[in-house]
């Protein structure tokens, strides 16, 4: 089998770079600094470059110095179109994003990061074009019409005219399991959190040391997972219509994923081509011709001060609303169990027993007598023990959550974890993530 045609390289090279350098032809022709690029022109971009991209790279441009830096600047405009198309996404549908308060800055800097996403092209299309002439590619003698890239948005909405919502039960089952798994990622994205924002000295402590595009990615991926199960589970058409807090919950996560989409597009192309690593002396040089045009402070302000300032601020702000969902969705039932044999509910009964709430995320009541006690709090369950050793009391109930009450049960069914002398024992395999 032959991979070879009669079409020579530069030949095809001029073929594959015909509609990425008419596009950037649109771009220099803009003549309006406030014009804003629209999805349809970031997504001529993305695949143009990207097939272009692949050709170079199928060819070895990676390893030519003739023609690496026209390739580095091919995905420099991809990675740079494929942040702007979600920001573009993004800046869209603000309005259609339900949360409980509006936020001014959101919006403003919003348009500021896509802003410097359309400068950083607009910077870089003259030095492409000018690469192109050098290589003797032909360049288009004019962009495309305007008019070939309209916005997406209309004066109208069509008739909500589909019954979405899957059945009560059904809903309930799904909307436990979505709104458990993201109150477990935000505390694991708390890690990332911060509240006053990063100077770019520090910036450049943190990335890619602490924050980078692997990390980004990942949770990128789980929030995605997210969406997609409300979107197939939950309600197919969107959000709307309907269940108002649905919709605030579907925001939260909706607008997290596609800001750091925007993140890890932008960590990427940091992290590959303008950050300072032991690169050879012909990869150094374009490294170097890249960070003239695109200014690594600039991009990574927005990667860290936009995008991951904003992720966390939603996702923190969307912990109350999922447990809300979360709590009205549950399947709710009570169970009676002993206590702690020997030494009652002290420090490592009562840290298990916190867990397992904390993992699963919905209400779980201790009731000792009269009392209740939050089942989720190590504190409040030690209070409960003060109460349990004075009255000598030796069953409890545990009401709420009857995910959480199957795995008390187990950890009862083992005396909490402990011997009775208060060493640690094994836990049931059941109970696996406690450990």
């Amino acid at each position: 089998m032959t991979l070879s045609c009669d079409i020579s390289f530069r030949k095809k090279a001029k073929q594959f770079s015909f509609e990425y350098l008419k596009c950037l032809m649109s771009v220099v022709e803009m003549e309006s600094e406030t014009y804003l690029l629209t999805k349809k022109l970031y997504s001529k971009l993305i695949t143009s470059s990207h097939l272009l991209e692949d050709f170079l790279d199928f060819h070895g441009a990676k390893n030519n110095r003739e023609w690496v830096f026209y390739r580095e600047l091919t995905a420099a405009v991809r990675h740079l179109c494929l942040a702007g198309y979600s920001q573009k996404h993004i800046y869209n549908r603000i309005g259609f994003y339900e949360f409980e308060k509006e936020d001014d800055t959101f919006v403003l800097e919003s348009r500021d990061t896509l802003l410097m996403i359309q400068g950083s092209l607009q910077l870089a299309a003259p030095v492409i074009l000018q690469e192109a002439v050098k290589l003797g590619i032909e360049i288009p003698a004019m962009g495309y019409d305007p008019g070939y890239f309209p916005g997406i948005a209309t004066g109208e909405q069509l008739e909500h005219n589909i019954d979405d919502q899957e059945s009560r039960q059904s809903q309930q089952k799904n909307l436990t399991i979505i709104a458990s798994d993201f109150l477990v990622l935000v505390d694991r994205f708390e890690q990332f959190a911060f509240y006053e924002r990063y100077p770019s000295t520090q910036i450049r402590k943190i990335v890619p040391d602490k924050i980078n595009e692997v990390e980004i990615r990942r949770f990128e991926m789980l929030l995605h997972n997210l969406q997609s199960s409300f979107d197939s589970y939950v309600i197919h058409g969107g959000f709307f219509h309907g269940n108002r807090k649905l919709k605030q919950l579907r925001s939260h996560f909706s607008i997290v994923f596609h800001i750091l989409q925007v993140m890890g597009r932008l960590l990427h192309f940091y992290e590959r081509h303008l950050h300072d690593v032991e690169y050879k002396d012909v990869y150094k040089s374009v490294s170097e011709a890249l960070t003239e045009l695109i200014d690594p402070d600039v991009l990574l302000d927005r990667a860290v001060n936009y995008c991951l300032f904003y992720a966390w601020q939603f996702l923190s702000s969307g912990k109350r609303l999922a447990s809300d969902v979360l709590n009205e969705n549950i399947d709710r039932d009570s169970i009676i169990v002993g206590i702690p044999q020997e030494r009652g509910f002290h420090s490592r009964p009562s840290l298990l027993v916190a867990k397992i709430v904390q993992y699963y995320g919905g209400e779980v009541e201790l009731l000792v007598g009269s009392d209740r006690f939050d089942a989720s709090s190590v504190l409040d369950i030690q209070w409960a023990g003060g109460k349990i050793k004075k009255e000598e009391v030796e069953q409890v109930i545990f009401e709420g959550d009857t995910r959480a009450l199957a795995d008390i049960k187990i950890l009862a069914s083992v005396n909490y974890g402990e011997d009775h002398i208060g060493k640690g024992v094994p836990l049931p395999k059941e109970l696996s993530y406690l450990r």
